[in-house]
């Protein structure tokens, strides 16, 4: 940006915004220290510095920036009869009062900086300008200025708001995390972030629409516009695994909200240890919502009256429950509680009940209990009877069992359906390990036997005030009910895009997504059709994918229209490992410092892997590292959502090939970049993907023995292959 005559003001302005951001830190503080009464006191007094202590730390969170710019942008509205001075208003990423409490900055999400974002020359919303800052901290480095009112003929009308800015802040490098876009939200996306709060949104966004980070922005404004009840009731963010939660997890502490738990769905079921996924057909399976009829029956089927008579010595008699008594105890049990372990109690209390009835000299059940409950008889009946069980107990006994699995199973699944779910039984159950797609039937196991009685607060649902969910295309019906039994008053954000689904259970429209979420309202939609990640030569050429995987459904329109060409490689298999790894170089040159991602099908993993290593090329692996690394090698089903400098996707046809969904898992892969895409293969690559040079000259010998070609895709008609203008 060139320099601003208002320059040297605007950085007066941001020094004093940070000084008074730094007396209200002191404030809080201050407060902290006077109920800093040391441990005395009396009960009432700990109880009221506890809280207060509490609050304070809780203010301090939102005040803490880091390193974030604290200011971005003024608004100026056009004087009015009512209001002839000219009202200005700073806009940053938290709210900012002098000693006077006089506004300094104003919160982004505040009505009034409503008008900072929506604002366009057909409706400029009251402004007669509206400014934003280039920052680094506290460091202002340029000024934008976009005028309104009586200079609307001036302005390019459609043009995006704030492009300047914008566009600086998407060429900036990756750091492997998430950034927010506090700055530079663009009308549309705002208004998802500021819809209303009740019910269901589906947002629809294809590659680099923004939608994961609006979603996230989404939660900040709802906590800041609804913290009563929000901040009590909490607000719970889903992603589809570890990498992309490391990945977003930077954004909300950036925007002065902490409290929001981020998640993935295997967190939400205590005391389980989840890792891998199964393969399609078993996920299917079990993302089914049959399988809420197989756990109800695979706990039924532990509730059982004894096989044969018990007798228990006592003294110089035998104690006795016959098998029609214990089943009486079973059927009693199961029609006075609505959960499993919740009964075990009343079945002891029967049961000891009615060894104390058949005692001869009348001893009371205390007595008979407190002599006989260690015995292993005893304790060898109640197990049989009405055994205390953890949902990983249940499902590691059921899925290790032939017979259980058949008795549960053979009236809603077929045989081969059930004998997928099979595994051998693991003996340590401290040390349990399930699958991802095991999590939805563990937390329906949980709903059906309830926490143990001895810890009545562990195994509890906890329900959620507003949820957001990313990715949700791929989720199954199974899970989508996990997250309906955790949504409090049906309040959720549903983020995804249709063309991108690639799991199991990926779904081909939002309808069937809203079929097993709540359905107190009539939902909500809203699409992003703006693509501001993906430059536009990338996303011409990843949208030769989209008949594959979603037809019909347009592609967004970049608004990065310059950026360079995509790189198609082609090799043999025997000079496969070194044009990989020569390509890995060529491009992370282009795209230094910022960060690669290199993109490969299941069945490459290990071999890319070796090829970098031999060639001691630095690289980091997705499922251990995230992005922290400056190369990092990325399993094909671990890309999605995340953002890079550049991509270097091997071998197409083996994604098309190996995914259950491999035009959707294609697309993904060659539109994570905001810079440089680059793609090398030794198979012949998909129809779809095969461009001739622009040039017509059939492309260059490389240094592999395969055919190097710069594919200039946006010189093409996609349709046709016909030059245009």
């Amino acid at each position: 940006m060139a320099e601003h005559p208002d320059l040297i003001a605007e950085q007066a302005a941001i020094d004093h915004a940070y000084v008074c951001l730094e007396l209200m830190r002191d404030a809080a503080r201050a407060r902290r220290r006077l109920y800093d009464d040391g441990p005395g006191g009396t009960h009432q007094n700990r109880r009221e510095r506890d809280f207060v202590w509490q609050q304070v730390e809780v203010r301090l969170e939102q005040l803490d920036i880091g390193d974030q710019s604290l200011v971005f942008g003024r608004i100026d509205f056009e004087p009015t009869e009512s209001e002839p001075e000219s009202e200005s208003y700073r806009i940053g990423r938290v709210a900012v009062a002098d000693e006077q409490f006089n506004p300094v900055v104003v919160d982004w999400r505040a009505p009034i900086a409503e008008a900072f974002y929506r604002a366009t020359g057909r409706d400029p919303m009251g402004l007669r300008r509206r400014r934003h800052f280039a920052t680094r901290g506290r460091q202002l480095l340029g000024v934008d200025d976009e005028l309104f009112g009586s200079s609307a003929a001036a302005l390019d009308r459609g043009r995006v708001e704030g492009q300047g800015a914008l566009i600086s802040a998407l060429e900036e490098a990756r750091t492997g995390r998430l950034s927010d876009i506090v700055a530079t939200i663009q009308g549309e996306q705002d208004v998802v972030i500021r819809s209303p709060l009740p019910g269901i949104l589906v947002v629809q966004g294809g590659p680099g629409t923004g939608k994961t980070v609006v979603a996230l922005h989404r939660a900040a404004f709802l906590l800041y516009s609804h913290r009563f009840p929000l901040e009590g009731q909490g607000v719970l963010v889903v992603g589809p695994n570890r990498v992309f939660l490391n990945y977003i997890e930077q954004v909300l502490p950036s925007l002065g909200e902490a409290g929001v738990q981020i998640a993935v769905l295997a967190d939400l079921v205590p005391g389980i240890r989840a890792v891998g996924r199964d393969d399609e057909p078993a996920a299917r399976v079990k993302g089914d919502l049959r399988m809420i009829d197989v756990v109800t029956r695979a706990v039924r089927d532990r509730e059982r009256p004894l096989r044969e008579t018990l007798r228990v010595p006592f003294g110089v008699q035998y104690l006795t429950v016959t098998v029609d008594q214990s089943a009486e105890i079973v059927a009693d049990a199961r029609r006075r509680f609505r959960t499993h372990n919740a009964a075990r109690r009343h079945v002891e209390k029967r049961f000891f009940e009615t060894l104390a009835a058949s005692s001869r000299t009348e001893d009371e059940p205390a007595v008979v209990r407190e002599r006989t409950r260690h015995l292993t008889e005893v304790r060898m009946a109640l197990e049989r009877i009405w055994p205390v069980l953890t949902p990983s107990e249940l499902l590691n006994d059921l899925f290790g069992s032939p017979g259980l699995l058949r008795s549960a199973c053979e009236r809603w699944l077929s045989r081969q359906e059930w004998e997928l779910l099979g595994r051998p039984r693991q003996s340590e159950t401290e040390r349990l390990v399930f699958t991802h797609d095991d999590v939805p039937l563990l937390d329906e196991a949980l709903e059906r036997l309830g926490p143990p009685p001895s810890k009545r607060d562990h195994g509890e649902v906890r329900t959620y005030g507003h949820i957001v969910v990313d990715e949700a295309q791929d989720l199954s019906p199974m899970q989508l009910r996990m997250l309906d039994r955790r949504s409090l008053n049906g309040s959720m954000t549903i983020v995804g895009d249709i063309a991108q689904a690639t799991g199991a259970w990926a779904h081909d429209d939002w309808q069937s997504v809203l079929d097993h979420l709540p359905d107190r309202r009539p939902p909500s939609f809203a699409e992003l059709r703006v693509g501001y990640r993906v430059p536009g030569p990338i996303m011409d050429y990843a949208a030769r994918v989209l008949p594959l995987a979603a037809p019909g459904l347009e592609p967004p329109e970049s608004i990065r229209r310059a950026g360079d060409p995509p790189t198609v490689v082609a090799t043999s298999d025997q000079s496969f490992d070194r044009a990989v790894v020569e390509l890995v170089r060529d491009e992370l040159r282009a795209v230094e410092p910022g960060n690669l991602a290199v993109v490969v099908p299941g069945s490459l993993v290990d071999r890319v892997a070796d090829a970098l290593e031999g060639a001691g090329l630095p690289f980091g692996l997705a499922s251990r590292q995230g992005l922290d690394q400056q190369v990092t090698l990325v399993p094909i089903w671990l890309v999605k959502g995340l953002e890079l400098d550049g991509v270097v996707v091997v071998e197409p046809a083996a994604i098309l090939e190996e995914e259950a969904r491999g035009g959707q898992a294609l697309y993904v892969s060659l539109t994570r970049s905001t810079k440089r895409l680059a793609v090398v293969h030794a198979r012949p690559l998909p129809d779809v993907l095969r461009v001739e040079p622009a040039d017509g000259s059939g492309g260059d010998e490389d240094a592999f023995g395969g055919e190097r070609t710069d594919a200039h895709v946006s010189a093409l008609d996609l349709d046709g292959g016909r030059p245009v203008g």
